[in-house]
């Protein structure tokens, strides 16, 4: 069989990368359940619901913070070391806050400063992993497999988003520590794959020195491009207004009063829609008018964001999150596919860190901004709010950026 007709899992060293990348969302999804829990069980006893809900807001705000302040790092890291240290020193960051809130659970000693202080260190952990991951891939399998690697990496992505909610649950019913313990242990898991990869690209081996405009030739490369440039600000965009996932603790609690181990089930939920999107797009790649299919996407997700704000079914709010996060992975592979396919290898970190912003921004200012509008507004009202939002912005982003609707075709499909 030649090369480019294999599938992406027939590389080995593209195997462990996907397990490695399993077993650390799986943690990362394990402790934002635990702590997203925390927060709010503590706040609520001394706080009303709206007030509890804003601390939970401020989570996402702690988490931003980071990526703000080293995004033009990161990417400039991602393509000067050794992707898979950049990946492994970032695992440690989120193995030393997840043994750090065990301890504290384990001796009843637990805290909001902890926990926005390790939030704040998970941060840290994204800005800089998700980038050098996200170039790792293109080197472990040969370009007309990149769009299905892609797809495939998502696909890891979102078992870990489904099953780490899940497991995260069930282990936190137990005892908070139980759940940030099973975080450590699977991060384990993560960094020992990683080190298993022999890719030997160093990047540093071959490159000229850096120098300080190295640092934002990323984000000149993505406003040349305004195809990238739109399909990346409507997610942001979109998803900031339309994101709920931040106020699933006080749904789980408040609304439709499921406890810690619903909490799990409505947080896997938008992974469980993204992972059926994800399988799709492994093994029929999109082949014509991606921009289009993008748009009709953003749309689905804030209609079906309006439907769980307003829903009162333990079930209905399940489908509804399964349909947002099926409709997010479809922007989510064809952003991530032309971000990898059109942009340089020598680029792909920096360009790859910008849309990491674009994303954190989009989470976890999404998640800061319904704290604060479930505060002012009420905590239904705002996620209503936050979905008609979603569906204005990728009315105005179709009128704006001309480009989306007429897509250039992903160049593997070619």
């Amino acid at each position: 069989m030649s090369s480019v007709s294999k599938h992406p899992l027939a590389y080995r060293d593209f195997q462990r990368f996907w397990l490695s990348r399993l077993t650390a969302t799986l943690s990362m999804n394990a402790v934002v359940l635990a702590i997203g829990w925390q927060v709010y069980d503590l706040a609520r006893r001394t706080m009303g619901i709206e007030s509890a809900a804003l601390r939970l807001g401020l989570i996402g705000l702690l988490q931003f913070a980071p990526v703000v302040l080293l995004t033009p790092v990161s990417g400039l890291v991602a393509d000067r070391v050794d992707r898979r240290l950049a990946s492994s020193l970032s695992l440690a960051v989120q193995l030393t806050g997840a043994l750090f809130l065990a301890a504290l659970a384990f001796s009843h000693a637990m805290s909001l400063l902890a926990l926005y202080t390790v939030a704040f260190a998970l941060g840290v952990f994204r800005v800089f992993y998700m980038p050098a991951m996200n170039a790792l891939a293109p080197n472990l399998v040969p370009p007309q497999a990149l769009q299905s690697a892609v797809a495939v990496n998502a696909i890891a992505g979102r078992t870990g988003a489904v099953l780490g909610p899940v497991l995260g649950g069930a282990f936190y019913a137990r005892g908070p520590g139980f759940a940030f313990l099973l975080a450590a242990v699977l991060l384990c898991f993560a960094i020992g794959g990683l080190a298993t990869i022999r890719w030997s690209g160093h990047p540093s081996v071959d490159r000229p020195p850096a120098r300080p405009g190295h640092i934002w030739e990323g984000l000149g490369y993505v406003r040349r491009h305004r195809f990238l440039l739109g399909a990346i600000s409507l997610d942001l965009f979109a998803v900031l207004f339309g994101g709920a996932t931040a106020m699933l603790p006080a749904y789980a609690r408040d609304i439709l009063a499921v406890g810690p181990q619903g909490l799990g089930l409505l947080r896997a939920s938008p992974a469980i829609g993204a992972l059926a999107s994800a399988l799709w797009f492994a093994w029929r790649p999109t082949t014509r008018r991606a921009g289009g299919l993008m748009l009709g996407a953003c749309s689905v997700f804030g209609f079906a964001t309006i439907a769980f704000g307003l829903s009162r079914s333990f079930a209905l709010s399940m489908a509804c999150l399964m349909l947002i996060g099926a409709a997010d992975m479809v922007s989510v592979v064809i952003r991530q596919s032309l971000v990898q396919l059109q942009t340089p290898d020598a680029m792909r970190g920096r360009v790859g860190a910008i849309s990491t912003l674009f994303i954190s921004a989009s989470n976890e200012l999404g998640e800061a901004e319904s704290g604060f509008m479930a505060a002012v507004m009420g905590l239904v009202p705002s996620v209503v709010f936050g979905g008609a939002g979603a569906v204005l912005v990728t009315a105005l982003w179709s009128r704006l950026f001309p480009e989306l609707r007429k897509g250039p075709t992903p160049p593997s499909a070619a």
